[in-house]
């Protein structure tokens, strides 16, 4: 089940850390690292701090964006120092490192996403993820280093994959949707909103973040998504954006 977690760098500033962070990764059995547009990759700066773990670097998955990283995904949890308005629940990292395993469990991959070392991941980023995780560290002087979070993060999931297999939470009965097709059904979404003047666009305030919170709370199924879908087609025919339905599934409901 290792390799059902990518850890997820984004927009990293220095190649040590990225280095660093394959070290940590590797110490704790985990091999996929993702890279959101680093600074600076390859680097022999990043070589030098993994210590051995240069293989990690070098199978390591580039990407220009978080929505490509988390292609696949079932799950991904946003690192954060702090607490956001109207943000998605927040979880300890010991209590998500117990329920992340489900995901794994199954056909599901979970992503641990980190952000840049100065101002951590944007809103936008974070509206990208179902959970948020906090590291509980000292209020005084809670600066962390992207490394150490990350090992942090590694060793609480590797204490509860490797417990005795009967002691971890059951596989879903029926998949869970994915990144992509979940980001389909925002955007039909959001089109059929506009379209029923609902959503101004002039003064859209936080109605679509509103709506990821309510859905993310869901864990909505696959299934559940086309049915969702097959609805919204039903209200606006009309509606020709390029993402398709699987209306197989709607019209079986």
């Amino acid at each position: 089940m290792f390799d059902h977690f990518r850890f997820v760098l984004c927009h990293t500033t220095h190649p040590g850390n990225i280095g660093a962070t394959a070290r940590a990764l590797k110490t704790m059995g985990f091999s996929r690292l993702v890279l959101v547009q680093p600074r600076h990759f390859p680097s022999d700066e990043a070589t030098v701090r993994a210590s051995g773990a240069d293989d990690l670097l070098q199978q390591a998955t580039l990407c220009t964006t978080l929505d490509e990283a988390l292609q696949g995904t079932t799950l991904a949890v946003g690192l954060t120092a702090r607490r956001r308005d109207l943000s998605h629940p927040m979880l300890t990292l010991r209590d998500m490192a117990v329920n992340a395993p489900l995901e794994a469990s199954g056909a599901g991959e979970v992503a641990l996403v980190f952000g840049t070392e100065m101002s951590g991941l944007s809103n936008a980023e974070l509206d990208l993820c179902q959970r948020l995780v906090h590291i509980p560290t000292d209020p005084t002087f809670s600066s962390l280093n992207l490394a150490s979070a990350v090992q942090l993060v590694a060793y609480e999931l590797r204490q509860t994959l490797l417990q005795d297999a009967t002691q971890l939470p059951q596989t879903r009965e029926y998949p869970l949707a994915h990144h992509e097709e979940l980001e389909q059904f925002y955007r039909h979404l959001e089109r059929v909103l506009l379209a029923s003047t609902f959503l101004d666009p002039q003064h859209p305030g936080r109605l679509m973040t509103r709506l990821r919170r309510l859905f993310s709370r869901a864990r909505i199924e696959r299934e559940e998504v086309n049915i969702l879908r097959g609805i919204l087609k039903s209200l606006y025919p009309a509606d020709n954006g390029s993402d398709p339905v699987d209306t197989r599934t709607a019209s079986h409901v």
